[in-house]
């Protein structure tokens, strides 16, 4: 799909179909001129091993660079939001303010006390679900923003299936932000739509009007090609991605929304000349089809196979179009998170203690329990996000009444057999900022690494591992991530560029080194006290990559 999308797109013109700005004096000889920083969307380290065996295009590329195949979202809210933030700043959630996809603020004007990570909730008529999008929780620079700094003729381009993709990739000075909308491709509120944009557009609107009679099982998917039930008459783990004309949800919950993203991309670096001038450029590319596949149909049918099996085909076809260019470009391949299957096809291959959470663990039926024992009526107790994660205390209880509130949730949660433990914000707060090895961190570190003292909420609950957070499966998504455990933490990290010596490292890094690992790439210094991660050394053998090693 990604060579017909690339077609029906209007690459060249007498001017610009994206503003640029003059070229700067030439990096070292040794830096690459492009950047190209790509976010697989729950894309596992489980995953990308699984189907290791069967790359023939982009994935068996970049498993033949500098490859890292245990790499960690080292922190505990394991959601898309806080995972993005890490990828390009060099920092965990503690320090970008990204703790969750959604926090909460009770002490806001607005009547809607949940904040979304990517939106800006001081607009007026705003809410978290109806939101003006925004760069401004995000704390720190991305890599984008520390090489316009340095050289304001740097181009940063971010493009992403998902608004907070797109946003926690390219930080606050990125010179485009894009995200697929219901109707194409949309960045912030004012921002005029280019002609490139506007020719994306009409290529996905052509694209949308055609029905996609779903995709090939490949030889390595037919043996997941069995049924599952999940509930309220839904099943999953055969599809094959059968589209009628029109339907938008259908394209974005496919693999046809990667390729369209790539296609994107690709003419976004043709129209700019993206590494093609004095300056090294950066292009940040969000690929969400996996993890609204992932949520829908689980990681282990054929839907999911044939997910990667398109990825590594789309990936393979925009590296050898870059490779045509003759642009000397430097790959980063990573994800946000990991993910886990859905527990009724856990059940069904030797995992009969998975299990869906007890909804007596949602806010709404917690505060509701504590409220019961503790005799305060009239308000809500507690307010979340879902069955885990940041717990919010109503800021209007007194001492004695949040004392009551407090020792009544925690006793509750803590006698739950699906808790594995519930940590109060003083607990949190008094740890120190993990370090060492991200594979021996205990889940007072990882809950640290997520802590934001002004964001974060009153008790952080955990589940046990195999607990999936979604009571009823019937009516949405099957499966999830969000956990501290290794399946929702572990996401590969892969680097390439040509001429690169293979090698693998299989122990623990963080997502966090990817940043310092690229800038010492483009000889960019970055003071280390403002980051978290550390540069990896891409080089095999002797020699070092990284400056101070």
């Amino acid at each position: 799909m990604f060579k017909k999308v690339l077609a029906a797109l209007i690459l060249t013109s007498a001017a610009p179909v994206i503003a640029q700005q003059a070229p700067a004096p030439a990096p070292s000889a040794s830096a690459p001129r492009l950047i190209v920083a790509i976010a697989v969307d729950q894309f596992s380290a489980d995953l990308f091993s699984e189907y290791r065996p069967y790359y023939t295009g982009g994935l068996k590329r970049l498993s033949e660079g500098a490859l890292f195949p245990r790499g960690y979202q080292s922190h505990a809210a394991t959601e898309t939001c806080p995972g993005h933030s890490t990828i390009l700043t060099g920092s965990r959630p503690s320090r970008t303010g990204i703790i969750a996809n959604n926090w909460f603020d009770l002490k806001a004007s607005r009547t809607d006390k949940q904040v979304y990570c990517a939106e800006d909730e001081s607009q007026p008529g705003t809410s978290s679900g109806n939101y003006a999008a925004s760069s401004i929780h995000l704390r720190v620079p991305t890599l984008g923003d520390r090489m316009k700094a340095a050289n304001p003729s740097t181009r940063s381009v971010s493009i992403a299936g998902k608004d907070r993709a797109a946003i926690m990739l390219g930080g606050a000075r990125a010179d485009h932000v894009w995200w697929l909308g219901p109707k194409g491709y949309v960045s912030y509120p004012g921002v005029p739509v280019p002609p490139l944009v506007q020719q994306v557009n009409r290529a996905y609107e052509q694209r949308l009007a055609q029905a996609n009679p779903g995709f090939e099982l490949p030889a390595q998917c037919v043996a997941k090609d069995f049924p599952v039930s999940v509930g309220n008459g839904k099943t999953v783990g055969t599809g094959r991605f059968q589209r009628e004309a029109g339907d938008a949800r259908a394209f974005r919950v496919s693999p046809e929304q990667d390729a369209m993203t790539l296609a994107f991309a690709m003419a976004a670096i043709q129209s700019m000349s993206l590494g093609q001038q004095a300056q090294t450029d950066i292009i940040s590319i969000g690929l969400s089809a996996t993890d609204y596949i992932g949520h829908s149909y689980g990681t282990e049918g054929t839907e999911s196979c044939i997910q990667v099996d398109r990825l590594d085909r789309e990936l393979g076809v925009f590296f050898d179009h870059l490779d045509r260019m003759g642009i000397d470009y430097a790959v980063v391949l990573t994800a946000d998170h990991g993910g886990h299957d859905l527990p009724e096809r856990h059940r069904q291959n030797a995992m009969p203690m998975e299990q869906r959470v007890d909804p007596a663990l949602m806010p709404r039926a917690l505060s509701q329990e504590v409220a019961t024992r503790t005799g305060i009526s009239g308000k809500t107790l507690i307010y979340g996000d879902g069955p885990s994660g940041d717990l919010y205390f109503d800021p209007s209880l007194s001492p004695a009444e949040r004392a009551r509130v407090e020792a009544a949730a925690l006793a509750l949660l803590r006698a739950h057999p699906q808790v594995e433990t519930v940590f109060t914000r003083a607990q949190i707060a008094a740890a120190p900022s993990p370090s060492g090895p991200p594979e021996s961190w205990s889940l007072l570190q990882e809950a640290r690494a997520s802590f934001d003292p002004e964001r974060s909420g009153d008790l952080l609950l955990l589940l046990k591992p195999r607990i999936t957070p979604i009571a009823n499966p019937g009516t949405g998504y099957v499966a999830t991530h969000g956990s501290p455990w290794d399946t929702d933490r572990r996401v590969p990290i892969l680097f390439w560029r040509k001429g690169i010596r293979a090698f693998e490292q299989p122990l623990g890094v963080e997502t966090a080194d990817i940043m310092p690992t690229l800038a010492a790439l483009i000889h960019l210094p970055v003071p280390k006290d403002q980051i978290d991660g550390r540069c990896l050394d891409l080089i095999a053998g002797e020699g070092s990559s990284c400056p101070d090693q």
